[in-house]
């Protein structure tokens, strides 16, 4: 079903029409003031220039038509000009009730639905997780998410990095430490001879001595380049020594993904993209676009309009290896082949918009995707601690994302400790879960591009706005829903104002969706999530759903109450939060 301003505008549009009036002007938007109307619109002031007529006189000529609508209780004409609009209350319910009966909970659907990859999460293997991962995943999670359910075709993508420096300085290290492994040597055989099994503990060890050690010491530091070089060559030992890295790694980042219930459609890293770099160096030679630069290969991606000067990309650098922008590059030749995306979205942090800028251009120049074919970066801020500055542990290191779950989990547990509503059984997966909905929502209610203070006292309030008000409202309808047994409920009336601005919530809630999805941005979720559920505190105190003698009233709410809880849930996941039973 279309959203309610869509069908609105349909109708007040056709009534400027009727005026002799151009029916563009009719677009109704919702209220800024739900004291005075519900929806409002402004086109009289667009018609006035126009028509040369004062604006209240065309309102007045428009309203004359609407109010002979029955889908209007009230249309009134503001000096100088505004259109106010008030649904009638059996409109209101025909439209709930359609929203009740539609598989997708009122979400509109893509008029044209696209196929989009999403490239999000972006971890490096050798390498733990930590917080600075969890935006991404989350954020790209959410956009996935909310993108399949307006109707859309969505492959969403981890984008490991494989295949650069960080491999090649575990290979060194690697080769310090044990330069008896046969992986090491020149003779080494792949139909034969065997790595040793290696372990995350290892490789989260090794990486950051390996990282630190090339800062100080040169000769390690080429060591490493040329150990990644070699890689990248083909080198049969190293290659089968990368094999077993990425095995562990993958295993133990898919572990801490499945905790923060994020999951990929393809582990795509960047050696996947590795066979079509020779593929992207012919095409830039064949267009005339690259050129040597200081030993480099280049690309100019300047254009006439910038104000800041432009640096060109880096395609190869001066001892012929391949770089981010190269397999980046690369990248968009193998989704265009394929998936022959609409679009292809980059969920990574804001700090990275140059480079993705420079990508962008670079692929356009060379026309590695149809025109068509849109490229965004879509990023986002830090998270950071109470001084303001990234969040780090209490001896200033980068708190791994094992650690930060773990203590969320944590904080849950011990507020469940003396909780009569949950079983001891099922108390670590409640924890998990309400852990999740506090650091979830208390992100995304932020817009992904802004910087946010963690702050996990806030978030686990069960009051305010925070994933845990969320699951409390959730499991408070649960509780009226199994206390009401078999009792019929069935929407039939609107009896009070707090019904009717409950139900008012839900029928703007399409609109929200739209939003949501041409923005990019699930705070708007999370926003209207939040303000469904005070709604509903609201109506569920003014009226006594369990103690109400009247049998049709009581079947109305109780039919309300259920489906607030279907669309908050519905909210909740495509924000990927888990909802529990009681609380």
């Amino acid at each position: 079903m279309q959203s309610v301003t869509k069908t609105l505008t349909a109708v007040v549009s056709e009534a400027f029409g009727k005026c002799g009036y151009d029916e563009k002007l009719g677009v109704v938007t919702p209220s800024d003031r739900l004291d005075l109307c519900q929806f409002q619109c402004n086109g009289a002031f667009s018609g006035a220039k126009l028509y040369k007529k004062a604006p209240f006189m065309i309102a007045d000529d428009v309203a004359a038509i609407l109010k002979t609508e029955d889908i209007f209780s009230k249309v009134d004409v503001v000096k100088p000009g505004f259109l106010n609009l008030t649904l009638s209350d059996d409109y209101m319910l025909k439209i709930v009730k359609e929203i009740e009966s539609d598989k997708f909970c009122g979400i509109p659907q893509a008029e044209t639905p696209q196929k989009i990859v999403i490239d999000y999460g972006g971890p490096n293997v050798a390498k733990p997780l930590h917080i600075g991962h969890l935006r991404s995943a989350i954020i790209g999670e959410a956009l996935k998410r909310l993108a399949r359910v307006c109707g859309n075709t969505v492959y969403g993508d981890v984008h490991l990095g494989d295949w650069g420096l960080q491999i090649g300085l575990v290979i060194a290290e690697l080769n310090e430490r044990y330069p008896d492994w046969k992986c090491f040597s020149e003779d080494f055989d792949a139909s034969s001879d065997t790595v040793p099994e290696l372990n995350p503990d290892l490789l989260c060890e090794v990486y950051p001595f390996a990282s630190k050690k090339s800062k100080t010491d040169e000769d390690f530091k080429a060591k490493a380049h040329t150990a990644t070089f070699e890689l990248q060559n083909g080198r049969p030992g190293y290659i089968a020594l990368w094999k077993e890295i990425l095995r562990v790694s993958i295993a133990d980042l898919k572990g801490n993904y499945e905790k923060l219930g994020v999951d990929f459609d393809y582990w795509y890293g960047e050696s996947d993209a590795d066979k079509y770099i020779p593929e992207l160096m012919k095409i830039l030679e064949d267009k005339k676009l690259s050129y040597e630069s200081d030993g480099a290969l280049v690309v100019d991606v300047e254009l006439e309009s910038d104000k800041a000067p432009m640096p060109p990309v880096i395609v190869r650098k001066s001892d012929n290896s391949s770089i981010y922008a190269t397999t980046d590059l690369a990248t968009i030749i193998q989704r265009n082949k394929d998936f022959s995306p609409d679009k292809i979205w980059y969920v990574v942090d804001k700090r990275q918009e140059l480079h993705f800028t420079q990508v962008f251009r670079c692929a356009r120049r060379a026309e590695l995707v149809p025109e068509s074919t849109e490229l965004e970066f879509l990023g986002f801020g830090t998270m950071n601690g109470a001084d303001g500055k990234p969040y780090k542990t209490r001896d200033g290191g980068v708190m791994r994302l094992s650690d930060l779950i773990e203590t969320v989990t944590n904080a849950s547990l011990e507020r469940l400790t003396n909780s009569t509503f949950v079983s001891e059984e099922d108390r670590e997966d409640y924890a998990r879960k309400l852990g999740m909905a506090a650091i979830k929502f208390g992100d995304l209610i932020n817009h992904r591009s802004k910087d946010y203070i963690f702050d996990l006292d806030k978030f686990m309030s069960a009051e305010g706005k925070t994933g845990i008000y969320l699951l409390y409202t959730v499991s408070r309808i649960n509780s009226i829903m199994k206390k009401a047994g078999d009792f019929k409920a069935e929407l039939n009336g609107i009896y009070t104002e707090s019904e009717r601005e409950l139900m008012l919530k839900l029928i703007m809630s399409g609109d929200v969706w739209g939003s949501a999805m041409s923005e990019k941005a699930p705070n708007y979720i999370c926003e209207n999530a939040y303000q469904l559920a005070v709604s509903f505190s609201h109506f569920y105190h003014e009226n006594h759903i369990m103690d109400e003698p009247d049998e049709k009233k009581k079947a109305s709410w109780l039919a309300l109450a259920q489906l607030t809880r279907t669309m908050i849930v519905k909210h909740l996941d495509v924000l990927g939060i888990e909802t529990v039973e009681n609380m």
